[in-house]
């Protein structure tokens, strides 16, 4: 039968019901399913159904978690969830399947979340942007026409369109962040090390990325934080436990912060948006409303050469990652078999030498530095979550003159990829124009998240930004869920939406 509220709750919400007897997890997703039926032709979210593992899970007697019963949707990357596929929207690992769960979806798991379908991403979740050459493009429930964003661009669309309350997602550049900014959502990225990367890995875009969930609520994120947050015996990175439980600072007091807000970019160089602009400028005046101290400065950044040192760590990570795919598969992978980014970015991180990947990581360690002296004199960062409105599909892609010049740059693997060249280096600016502020908090590993506050006058969403200290997810739980009740969001509904269209 249906569940009537379903729109109207989120994951502890949902949970509650089941827990009170007043509907079955089996209720719940049949609901999810036939959610997803009704929207996800136009979006593109789901790509990979588990509706027979999700039944047979139910069947088989959920763990008694905080999350019991609660239909959720694991990204298709870096969420192994043993006897499913997981393809990281790539056609050379279309087919794969995972033998293992992943720590994290093993903890998902415990809580007694159902997983039943993977979410679209792009391919090795190299862009920002979900449009992934094997399933094709997600669609921003907001506006068909644009990209929700990525990687977790299928997360957060199937989250912001009602299918469910919340869904896995990860974060090494804004992957998390970014498309909760594009679709109306909360967007926590946690402290490096907060959530598990293993048993497969010890860290992921070395130390960069992080797993965790887009959400409509701030209190269902901090309660799954507490669900899976915890250290690792095969972990390289640690972060101290938290005073007490995420879920029990929401709706305590923030206290009178010393805000800092920036719009200078800090990676790149290009001018932001006006929307961008005026929903930082808004944020800033919330906050003062609120009684923080606000006061504008930037931080001491040089933004070309931060964009270059992450973008020559994200090229060895991806060329690293081809490499152990193809050790494992016994072969390499076919040209078809890759997109033209995605080997242009593997290309040149193969280019590169040891010495120069390691002088990007001293660089990168100074920022680091730099930031925690920042956090010294402010407890959060606000700037704007990113540099322009959702793009529409396909505007970032290289078009025309440039794409034939990235696929003559591969036929002919000229030593010019040994430095940015410009057939390349329009589409790393064309990026960061669209990411200036993200990446920051992975460089540095600071808990950062995107706070929906602001919509333009075409109605897409156009997120805020704040950055708090390494490990201090507790002060950002606290300003979200203060923000929330000052401007809540969870009321606003996309045009597609599973609520608006008819079972």
């Amino acid at each position: 039968m249906p569940v009537t509220d379903y729109g109207a709750l989120d994951a502890l919400g949902l949970a509650d019901l089941v827990r009170r007897r007043e509907v079955t997890a089996a209720e719940l997703l049949d609901e999810a399913i036939a959610r997803a039926a009704r929207v996800n032709d136009q979006l593109n979210a789901i790509v990979t159904p588990l509706h027979d593992e999700a039944r047979r899970a139910i069947a088989a007697g959920l763990p008694d978690g905080p999350f019991a019963g609660v239909p959720f949707l694991l990204k298709d990357l870096d969420a192994a969830c043993e006897g499913t596929l997981m393809s990281s929207g790539s056609r050379f690992l279309a087919g794969h399947r995972s033998t293992h769960d992943a720590t994290l979806v093993a903890r998902c798991r415990r809580a007694g979340l159902v997983f039943f379908g993977k979410t679209n991403t792009p391919e090795l979740g190299l862009t920002p942007y979900t449009e992934p050459e094997l399933f094709g493009p997600t669609r921003n429930p907001w506006d068909s026409a644009h990209t929700p964003g990525g990687s977790s661009g299928g997360a957060a669309a199937a989250v912001a369109a009602g299918i469910v309350p919340m869904a896995h997602a990860n974060d090494g550049g804004g992957s998390i962040r970014i498309p909760a900014s594009c679709c109306g959502l909360f967007g926590l990225k946690p402290t490096r090390g907060r959530t598990p990367v293993g048993p497969d890995s010890s860290q992921v875009w070395n130390g960069m990325a992080i797993g965790h969930a887009v959400t409509r609520t701030v209190r269902d994120s901090a309660a799954l934080l507490d669900a899976t947050a915890g250290p690792e015996s095969t972990a390289r990175d640690f972060v101290p436990p938290p005073a007490r439980p995420f879920l029990d600072e929401v709706g305590v007091a923030p206290g009178r912060l010393r805000v800092a807000f920036t719009k200078r970019p800090h990676l790149g160089v290009a001018a932001l948006h006006a929307d961008c602009v005026a929903a930082t400028d808004d944020a800033a005046r919330l906050l003062s409303s609120l009684g923080h101290d606000v006061e504008e400065r930037d931080l001491d950044l040089d933004p070309e050469g931060l964009a270059r040192d992450y973008f020559l760590v994200v090229c060895v990570a991806i060329a690293a990652r081809i490499a152990q795919e193809a050790h494992a598969a016994g072969r390499r992978p076919r040209r078809s078999e890759l997109q033209t980014s995605t080997r242009i970015t593997a290309e040149i991180g193969r280019q590169r030498s040891a010495v120069q990947l390691a002088a990007a990581h001293e660089r990168l360690d100074a920022v680091a530095r730099g930031a925690a002296r920042f956090f010294e004199r402010f407890d959060v960062l606000l700037s704007p979550a990113l540099g322009l409105p959702p793009p529409a599909i396909g505007a970032l892609h290289p078009h025309g003159v440039e794409a034939f010049a990235h696929e003559v740059l591969l036929a002919l693997r000229l030593g010019i990829l040994l430095r940015l060249p410009g057939a390349v280096d329009s589409a790393v600016r064309r990026v960061f124009t669209f990411m200036p502020f993200t990446p920051l908090a992975n460089v540095t590993g600071a808990p950062s998240m995107t706070v929906p506050l602001f919509w333009n006058a075409t109605g897409l969403p156009i997120g805020t930004m704040f950055t708090g200290r390494v490990g201090d997810e507790a002060t950002l739980l606290r300003l979200g869920a203060q923000l929330e009740a000052a401007r809540p969001w969870g009321r606003l509904r996309p045009p597609i939406h599973a609520d608006a269209t008819p079972p």
